[in-house]
């Protein structure tokens, strides 16, 4: 009963925003034998029972026994070698959760530690104390800034002691400066009602909330700085950058002097997920100067701290949060996002109190931070585009939804592209489910308008930081001989065959180019999703054929244009995938089309159309997206490639 109840209690708390970003926090229930407290590495949203880790409380209260001795990083070595020993012997593949000792001194079943931006308003600002006595009298601990681990609980351990001594009984109220709250209660309950009085009495004293409605920002200049922050800080490797603005955070972002209350770290998570100093940068006009100014910055940034910023804000426009991978810059876009809302409530307990540098310090070298921010961080993959931020057009069916489905299962992010947007935000939706949260994004997009293109590249730059392929897919057929053909249905071919991909390799490349500037080794890839019929004339079908020719003599021309900045331009020839609904559906199906047209000598039914086409076919099958897929992986792989028109037919069409 216990368990389940500490699993409703955790989730509870885990999956509410105002309390728990980024899976922090912990929990805990126990007994009078054993403590089950939260592992490391879980997450409160979703834990199960397996997530807890079984201590024994007998030798957790040993070590509170014990002096340790020796430099600071001496001691918390040899405190976290006895935590793991009081770990029971079921749970060794377990690592608990850093405050175990915390949650093993409060003499309360179920415990609750979470850092509410409302809450550490208070421990987080200069007159959070002093308001904290006004609220909750002597009936609740503080504990003023101090070291995490073993240092923390022994001053827990020694405040409880008086506090009982005082009172009489356990202090079920522990707020820690620069950190967050401990709840303790003998029933779940308890614990929620403590914690909606506790947050009732604080919002009283509340004049100034964040403003946390989106603001307008210059959204191609955004655009056109994601990727070269994205660069700078990536050096080399893999990254993604989340663009971040809301009201609060455009009005601190308005100065230097106006940033300064969000300039340092509130808490260990801001270190751990953001680093502790955020970069403000000013604005400069001319964009050339502000890329070398943000270069300076960033140099600058380094020398001074020995890292790299997560953090830079630009004046006037906005936050760009780094991340190794699209999880990590979410949650770094998430957890600067709290601080900005902290800054703003500490404004009412007399404005931020920041960690002091050496804390900052401490918990930057820490073995236990460094090994949350080592898992919080990772995800690495060797699978063979890992962390490419991709574009797919035409991707809600067919072939394009194939392909973004290959991508995605070899790492990549994809937008996914469509003019059906009900469609686009479906299997955007479906694919996310099978690989993960942000894996990709649904973009509505009509190929041959400029604004749409436009501003399908820089909707995917301001999620993701950059683009690293596009893959023009989107295409029309319309079948017909000379007599049967129309101007409107044959611009109508030709603005989506052929505009589009002029339209898409025009955007694409320009944010291709911008991280070529901060990455001169990097390569970046513009596919155009062509045809056989690119090769080859096609009877009664010349609107599609010479739309799909125009489209090599565009690759081949962008080929030579963007070579010097590390771009390469390609086309794939598929054959055709029959399977799919160009050709298969029943309505407007090219089977149906070529049936119609006449184009297939003595066909008498749609099937005797599919068997002529079968019959072409040397490999006796289709093209599928697997096969355009694994072209588009070569193609990418390819280092000394470019301009080419690659077929994938089965045979059908061979290079002379």
């Amino acid at each position: 009963m216990g368990m389940r109840e500490l699993v409703k209690l955790s989730n509870h708390y885990g999956s509410d925003p105002a309390f728990v970003l980024a899976g922090g926090g912990n929990t805990s229930y126990k007994d009078k034998k054993y403590l089950y407290v939260k592992g490391s590495g879980t997450t409160l949203a979703t834990i199960t029972q397996d997530g807890f880790v079984k201590m024994n409380r007998a030798k957790l209260s040993a070590m509170m026994e014990k002096e340790y001795t020796g430099t600071s990083a001496q001691r918390e070595a040899a405190v976290l070698a006895d935590m793991m020993a009081a770990r029971e012997p079921s749970e060794l593949h377990k690592r608990p959760s850093v405050e175990t000792l915390l949650h093993n001194l409060m003499n309360y079943t179920y415990i609750v530690h979470t850092h509410p931006a409302m809450i550490n308003g208070i421990t987080c600002g200069k007159q959070g104390k002093q308001t904290a006595d006004a609220l909750f009298g002597d009936d609740y601990i503080w504990i003023g800034i101090i070291e995490p681990g073993y240092v923390l609980a022994a001053k827990l351990k020694r405040e409880m002691e008086k506090f009982r001594a005082r009172k009489g009984y356990d202090a079920n109220l522990i707020l820690l400066q620069n950190h967050g709250v401990f709840i303790g209660g003998n029933t779940v309950k308890d614990v929620h009602d403590l914690t909606r009085t506790v947050v009732e009495k604080i919002r009283s004293r509340v004049q100034h909330e964040p403003d946390l409605k989106p603001a307008p920002f210059d959204k191609e200049r955004a655009a056109l700085i994601a990727p070269a922050v994205r660069m700078l800080l990536a050096k080399g490797g893999a990254g993604c950058v989340k663009f971040f603005l809301n009201r609060s955070l455009a009005a601190l972002a308005q100065s230097k002097a106006a940033f300064k209350p969000v300039s340092s770290a509130f808490s260990p998570d801001h270190i751990v997920y953001c680093k502790p100093y955020p970069l403000f940068v000013k604005a400069v006009e001319d964009l050339d100067k502000q890329y070398d100014l943000l270069a300076a910055e960033t140099a600058a940034y380094e020398q001074a701290h020995g890292f790299a910023p997560r953090v830079v804000v630009v004046q006037g426009l906005g936050a760009f949060c780094f991340g190794t991978n699209k999880k990590n810059a979410d949650v770094c876009a998430d957890v600067f996002g709290d601080a900005v809302k902290i800054a703003e409530y500490a404004q009412n307990f007399g404005g931020s109190l920041f960690m002091t540098k050496a804390m900052i310090d401490f918990i930057c070298n820490w073995e236990v931070e460094s090994y949350r921010s080592k898992v919080s961080m990772a995800g690495g993959s060797t699978k063979r585009i890992a962390e490419k931020i991709a574009i797919v057009t035409g991707s809600a069916q067919g072939f394009g939804l194939g392909i973004a489905r290959e991508m995605l299962a070899q790492g990549a992010y994809v937008t996914v592209a469509d003019l059906n947007d009900e469609l686009a935000r479906t299997r955007s939706a479906e694919l996310n489910e099978q690989f993960g949260k942000g894996a990709t994004m649904a973009v509505r997009v009509d190929v041959s308008s400029e604004e749409d293109v436009k501003a399908m590249v820089y909707d995917t730059v301001l999620a993701y930081g950059g683009l690293d392929v596009l893959v023009s897919n989107a295409g029309i057929a319309i079948a017909g001989g000379l007599e049967e053909m129309d101007l409107r249905r044959f611009d109508l071919v030709t603005k989506i065959n052929y505009h589009a991909f002029f339209l898409c390799a025009k955007y694409a490349s320009r944010i291709m180019k911008i991280q070529r500037r901060f990455a001169p080794d990097a390569l970046f890839d513009i596919i155009q999703v062509n045809s056989k019929s690119g090769l080859a004339g096609s009877n009664r079908n010349f609107a599609y054929a010479g739309s799909k020719f125009g489209g090599i003599g565009l690759v081949q021309s962008f080929a030579l244009e963007l070579c010097p900045y590390g771009i390469k331009v390609n086309a794939i020839c598929p054959g055709n995938y029959l399977d799919g609904p160009l050709w298969s559906d029943p309505v407007k199906g090219l089977f149906v089309q070529y049936f119609n047209a006449g184009k297939v000598p003595g066909a008498k039914s749609i099937e005797d159309v599919r068997a002529y086409y079968m019959a072409k076919v040397p490999m006796n099958r289709g093209c599928l997206p697997a096969d355009v897929a694994t072209a588009i992986f070569y193609l990418m792989e390819q280092q000394y490639e470019t301009g080419q028109a690659l077929p994938v037919t089965g045979g059908q069409i061979m290079l002379k």
